[in-house]
């Protein structure tokens, strides 16, 4: 299904093509100031598009038969709806008042019309550059966690070229992000981007109405790209793409990968899906990679200004200092309790930022079921060293290593409390993981911790050394050579 393009995107979408302003206006039947005022805007935002009213007496019922046997896919063959079982629902659940045999033929031409490419369905034409997308889920290892990844798979029908980005959601801002992944990995914009509405990237509210997401309304509009939403159950307008999600499962996630992150996980995948496209295409005999050629012929280059998948939300924070958002909460800092402030979600991460655009603090997002909240230990460092007596008491405390943790236990106040301090200073430089491992080796070694050996270990740790038996360097007698020369004479 081609949905209408709003006139603000057919005015850019002309531009692209190097159309003039003055035939654009006489086109699309606005004035030359309002063209000029939407071709040179970096967004905009297009409006559902009406549909025709039904025809048959069935056709309100069929986006529901549809749903029906979509969901019979997934279920054992002796379990699937006969045209007599989709009949009688109609009855009993609908109050549908039609007859039998227009179920019957429905129902019959439904599954000639989709059945799956490896059933025989004809195969379509689709031009050069053309790109489909859909996610898959699959399971892979991640930073030491089985974990599900959902994966943006897309391809390209003309070359059956396919690529596909790990994600940890399937979100708006999951669908931008992933999508800018590929365009970075080919350098490329593809024309028409044809997307089911159950991506994130829209929400089908009727039959005939699609609800597109803000995020994904900017993201198109930003980067020119003509976007089609398939009709309710018809898995044959995409085919290319679900049967890409199959085949890169088989193929790219066998055996279970293992990597640090999801960011590492994608470039595995791209370039898995790169060496697969030396491989012919299975019925024109081409290599793959051969024919993507074409496909990016057709295509535009990237804009200048990369676009920030971001949705912004403004909230307050309560008494501790949290924010909360799509019922995760996340802990901006005590300091910042009961101030109104601004919350950017992308896919991996959250920004928080204060009304007049001072940064507050970046957190990972969290997904799922999860209601614990999100929070950066570093961020309660230094309340918790200007109390030092509540330590024990502290949510942090058990963020720490259990070494470290140990020995900060043992501390007397003023002791710890320098000590907190240290590490905060560390967790400002290298991140706060970097600078408790740092403490904690510091400790196993029996050395104490001074804030020029602590620095040097964390900015070691955080640029991926992993410092094994060798002993932590003694710094003490550069900290005393650095000090003014009556000091060293009083010492």
């Amino acid at each position: 299904m081609t949905v209408p393009t709003p006139i603000q995107q057919r005015i850019r979408i002309l531009d692209a093509r190097g159309v003039s302003w003055r035939r654009i206006s006489k086109e699309v039947g606005v004035s030359r100031q309002t063209v000029r005022k939407y071709a040179q805007l970096e967004d905009c935002s297009p409006e559902p598009p009406a549909r025709p009213a039904a025809v048959s007496k069935l056709d309100p019922y069929k986006p529901l038969i549809g749903k029906w046997l979509e969901a019979d896919r997934f279920m054992p063959r002796k379990q699937r709806h006969t045209a007599r079982r989709v009949y009688d629902r109609l009855v009993e659940e609908q109050g549908f008042d039609g007859s039998y045999q227009i179920v019957q033929r429905y129902v019959k031409r439904w599954r000639q019309e989709h059945r799956l490419p490896g059933d025989g369905y004809l195969e379509l034409e689709w031009s050069p550059g053309v790109m489909q997308a859909d996610f898959g889920l699959a399971q892979a290892v991640i930073a030491g966690n089985r974990t599900d990844v959902h994966c943006l798979v897309v391809s390209f029908p003309h070359s059956n070229m396919r690529y596909a980005v790990a994600l940890p959601g399937e979100n708006a801002e999951c669908v931008c992000e992933g999508l800018l992944e590929v365009f970075e990995h080919i350098g490329a914009v593809p024309p028409v981007l044809v997307l089911d509405n159950a991506t994130g990237a829209a929400h089908r509210v009727s039959w005939d109405r699609i609800v597109v997401v803000e995020v994904f309304q900017r993201f198109v509009a930003h980067h020119r790209i003509e976007v089609r939403f398939c009709n309710p159950g018809a898995g044959n307008e995409k085919g290319s793409v679900e049967n890409a999600v199959g085949f890169l499962r088989r193929n790219v996630m066998v055996p279970l990968p293992n990597a640090e992150s999801h960011a590492q996980l994608t470039r595995f995948m791209l370039s898995r899906c790169d060496r697969i496209a030396e491989d012919p295409h299975y019925r024109k005999g081409e290599p793959i990679r051969d024919l993507f050629a074409r496909d990016r012929e057709a295509m535009a280059p990237m804009p200048g200004t990369r676009f920030d998948a971001c949705r912004w939300e403004v909230r307050k924070a309560d008494g501790e200092g949290c924010v909360s958002v799509d019922s995760h909460r996340y802990l901006a800092g005590p300091s910042w309790r009961g101030w109104t402030l601004d919350v950017g979600l992308r896919a991996f991460d959250v920004e928080i930022r204060t009304r007049d655009g001072r940064r507050v603090g970046k957190l990972p997002r969290a997904y799922g079921g999860d209601t614990g909240t999100v929070r950066d230990p570093a961020v309660l460092l230094p309340a918790l060293a200007r109390k030092p007596r509540a330590w024990g008491e502290s949510p942090i405390r058990a963020d720490f290593p259990d070494r470290l943790r140990l020995s900060i236990d043992a501390m007397e106040s003023r002791e710890r409390q320098r000590t907190l301090r240290l590490i905060h200073r560390a967790s400002e430089s290298a991140g706060f993981d970097a600078a408790a491992r740092a403490a904690e080796r510091l400790v196993e070694q029996g050395h104490g911790i001074d804030e020029a050996s602590l620095m040097t270990l964390a900015r070691r740790i955080a640029a991926g050394e992993t410092p094994h038996d060798e002993p932590a360097p003694d710094l003490h007698d550069y900290d005393r050579f650095m000090r003014p020369s009556d000091d060293r004479k009083e010492a």
